[in-house]
């Protein structure tokens, strides 16, 4: 019992304790695998046939960039403080808004492994009927990956981090040795000139796009970062995975896109000469990436229900998610799960700011001490939120205006600057009071 008790320890409502703490190595792996999936080759893909492979690149590095600042700010926070995203916001919002900001990370994570789990039992479909000639449904094959996939979850942490030191070398050699292939037949030149598809993108909508695929993930760095050692494994880490880690994916991906002039992914596996072989390996990339969706919504979950063990959550949560995924959630969910994407990037401004003017009470210690509700980081939220709709294209979104092109990034910003400005401006007014009684 003790045994099974000390698998499954995944301080969901403590602080990571420092010997269970792990270096940079260790976390970017973990990093990489949740990263990289279908949907990583997909929007590669996307970019490749959307622009020129000059073009792609320079979207690629750009948005990676700017998502791994974004995502160094936040990994800093659960470095500090060994905490998960749901209890670093408890400090910044109190702990009825931490209760909210839970509520709305735990059902878009949870929604979006749906989506995943979705994707995963289509690919595997399509590769059983390339090998074997029988059409397995993927419904089946998504209740076998939904319960593979909370498994891992239940157990937390540790068992992500071991799939992930597989799967990333196995994604390495997939992803270089394609593009060993492609290059033998063409050169850089025949690519970058090959022509574009119907719906050609450009270069400011390629890295708003990039930028948008991953920004809920930074966000939520804590529940990842809160295992690493120091602030500086965080951060390098975070830099590693997303600038060097995600890029990479992104440009190979337009490279074999642009040579096999296929945006499906298992079409491009087939047509570079991998066929079954590679597709098992971004398979096993898709079973780590929503490892991590099912894994942070527990986290969140188990912030609201504080006496249920996190095992029992990440179950729940999981055949939730198993059963929204064989309903056919791609087609009927995906718009509810964007408006929820778009209140989560302020949460990230306002914790980090918040972090910034007060990191002395982020401590564990003080969670007792944590106010019900603090009105104006609520209110930051609610206002960077409403920007972030106004920035956001329609359907998701009102498209009024746009401010540096990511409606993510731009919610970010505003939460940011909001939580600093009148943080800063709160703090010595309290100090004036308290020099003045004095």
């Amino acid at each position: 019992m003790e045994e099974n008790k000390k698998l499954i320890e995944d301080y969901e409502l403590t602080a990571v304790p420092e010997e269970k703490r792990q270096g940079w190595f260790k976390q970017t792996m973990v990093w990489i695998a949740g990263i990289i999936a279908l949907s990583a080759t997909a929007l590669g893909g996307a970019l490749g046939s959307g622009l020129s492979l000059q073009e792609a690149i320079i979207v690629s590095l750009i948005g990676t960039f700017l998502l791994s600042i974004l995502s160094a700010l936040c990994v800093i926070v659960g470095a500090k403080t060994g905490l998960s995203t749901a209890l670093v916001s408890s400090f910044a919002l109190g702990r009825y808004g931490s209760i909210a900001v839970s509520v709305v990370i735990a059902i878009s994570l949870f929604g979006w492994f749906g989506v995943q789990l979705d994707l995963f039992g289509s690919s595997l479909n399509k590769v059983i009927v390339d090998v074997f000639g029988l059409d397995v449904s993927p419904a089946l094959l998504m209740i076998i990956g939904g319960a593979l996939m909370t498994l891992t979850a239940c157990i937390g942490y540790a068992a992500i981090e071991k799939l992930s030191i597989v799967a990333v070398p196995l994604l390495a050699v997939l992803l270089i040795g394609s593009t060993y292939i492609v290059s033998k037949s063409f050169t850089f030149d025949e690519l970058n000139g090959m022509a574009l598809s119907a719906d050609p993108l450009t270069i400011g909508v390629g890295i708003s796009t990039v930028i948008g695929s991953l920004a809920v993930g930074a966000i939520i760095g804590p529940d990842i970062s809160r295992y690493a050692k120091t602030a500086k494994d965080a951060v390098i880490s975070s830099f590693l995975s997303y600038f060097i880690g995600y890029s990479v994916v992104l440009i190979i991906a337009s490279i074999l896109a642009k040579a096999t002039s296929e945006v499906d992914v298992v079409a491009i596996m087939i047509g570079i000469g991998w066929g079954t072989g590679g597709m098992l390996v971004l398979i096993l990339a898709q079973w780590t990436t929503n490892n991590t969706n099912i894994y942070s919504s527990s986290l969140g979950f188990s912030v609201i229900f504080k006496k249920v063990p996190k095992y029992i959550i990440t179950i729940i949560a999981g055949i939730i998610g198993t059963a929204l995924a064989v309903a056919g959630i791609y087609d009927h969910f995906i718009p509810f799960l964007s408006v929820l994407s778009v209140l989560i990037p302020p949460i990230g401004g306002v914790y980090t700011a918040d972090f910034i003017l007060r990191h002395r009470v982020y401590h564990y210690n003080n969670i007792d001490k944590i106010e019900n509700i603090r009105v104006y980081s609520m209110l930051t939220w609610v206002v960077a939120t409403i920007i972030a709709f106004m920035t956001t294209p329609s359907p998701t979104g009102f498209g009024l205006f746009s401010i540096t092109g990511s409606s993510g990034i731009d919610a970010f910003l505003v939460a940011f600057i909001l939580q600093l400005v009148i943080g800063y401006f709160l703090k010595n007014k309290t100090e004036t009071i308290k020099e003045d009684a004095a």
